[in-house]
This record gives structure tokens, sequence and C-alpha cells, in this order.
């Protein structure tokens, strides 16, 4: 299966302003998740989808189609799939799944892209998203606090679930943002979904939804000031490492 990759990257941001075209590493924060689309072997389209004149320029700098964006379709309550799906109508609505990328996530295990086309093909699924465990947040370590500060369990009678080590916890997952690839029905909202799932804002998802996994700390998504720190330091370690010829540093460019 071959795919194209939409690429999203409006210029508002409430946590982080300009984060998309921000320099990260060396590079314009969107134009680290071009490099990532650019070097998956099932995909064989590139586009950016913004409002943002810059982030534009950056596209075609990179020789990947620019499509601009609606102002309607990028405000904070326009939704991901709006977005997406103007940008694939925009392109001629190429057959095969479609990459839903965003700008501001610029650090990707290596092969994540790929990965997720072949598990779409195989499983025969309407959409497939990455997954990073959940580590030490877990969901059985939530807990209420009232207006006295009383500790009382977030679901169930007992808190922690009576559990106390993380190795004792069972696997939970979060969606962390590496890639979501879809089928073009599924995105454009074609399927005969039951009607739980077609009301939900993630109907585009379809109806067989699978996962893939990361590792903790694979996937960095820039929400604000401190995740960009720890991007910039976490590219300027791989890109470092990569020119680094000995083996430590080959190591390092493959973690």
């Amino acid at each position: 299966m071959t795919a194209t990759a939409i690429i999203l990257a409006r210029a508002g941001s409430k946590g982080l302003p300009g984060k998309n075209t921000a320099p990260l590493a060396g590079r314009p924060c969107v134009e680290w998740t071009i490099l990532d689309a650019l070097a998956a072997e099932s995909v064989t389209s590139v586009c950016v989808s913004s409002d943002d004149p810059r982030a534009l320029e950056i596209a075609l700098a990179n020789s990947v189609s620019a499509v601009e964006r609606p102002g309607d379709l990028a405000s904070d309550t326009a939704t991901v799939d709006d977005a997406a799906r103007h940008a694939h109508a925009a392109l001629g609505e190429p057959e095969g799944p479609v990459l839903i990328l965003y700008a501001n996530v610029p650090l990707r295990p290596a092969g994540l892209l790929d990965r997720a086309v072949a598990r779409l093909g195989d499983s025969g699924a309407d959409s497939v998203q990455s997954y990073a465990p959940v580590g030490k947040h877990h969901p059985w370590w939530t807990a209420r606090l009232d207006e006295t500060g009383a500790v009382t369990p977030w679901e169930g009678d007992v808190l922690n679930h009576g559990v106390y080590r993380r190795q004792e916890l069972p696997p939970a997952f979060v969606p962390d943002a590496g890639v979501i690839a879809v089928m073009p029905d599924a995105l454009h909202r074609r399927l005969d979904l039951p009607e739980a799932v077609a009301s939900s804002p993630h109907a585009f998802f379809g109806a067989k939804r699978v996962g893939i996994t990361t590792e903790e700390g694979e996937v960095i998504d820039i929400d604000g000031p401190l995740d960009a720190l720890v991007a910039e330091a976490a590219l300027t370690r791989r890109e470092q490492a990569r020119q680094d010829p000995g083996p430590r540093g080959w190591r390092d460019a493959h973690r």
C-alpha cells in the first residue's frame, strides 16, 4: 500500500504561538515532519496544509505540495478531520491510505509511518493510530481530592487499585500524536457506521481501529515551552549521533 501524507500546520497556537514554524535544532519545526514523511518508503505524496504563509513556503522549499487552508478550518474549534478532508480533496482524493501528521511533532522513531501503513493493510482496519505507554501516569494511580484535600480513588473503592509498584501495573497506552493512518472512505465518512460511532467526533477513525506502539519518549508533541526544550535537546543529540561514525554514535542515532 502507498500513502499520502498530510501535514497539518495551522498558524495559531495558544500554548506556544508560532510553534509550527519556529526554529528547532536548526530547522523550522514543521520541516522535521516533512523529512519524516519524505523518508517513509510507503509515502508517495506529501503536502502541508496551513493558513500560515511561512509554513507553505517551507513546504515548497522542500519540494512538497502546499495546500492553503481556509480560515474557518484553522480556528481553535476547527477539527483535524475537516482540515485533512479539505487537503485530501484539494489533492484530488488520491487512492490509498492517508497519513495525518502534526507539524508540532518533530520527533518520531524511524519507520513509524511505514509501520502504520503496513498495519493498516495487514489488519484490514479503517484506521491505525500510534500509542505510547503511560508510564508512571497510569489511570490506576489517578485519585480525587476534595476541597479539604481528602484523597479517594478516581474509580472503584480501593486507592491505586491496591497496586503500589509500577512493575505490577497492567499495560496502558495513550495516543502519542506520532501518526494517524486512515483509509479514504473512513476519512470522508463514507462508511456505514453504528450511530454511536457515527456521532462521535472521531467518526473518521471508522469502526475498526487498530493501534501500533512506540516506546516512552520516542514521540515528542510540542504543546508548550518545556516540550520545545525537550525536543531541541533530543533532536540535537540525534543529529550529533548521526554524524558520529563510532559505534556509540550509531547506537544513539538508532534508538
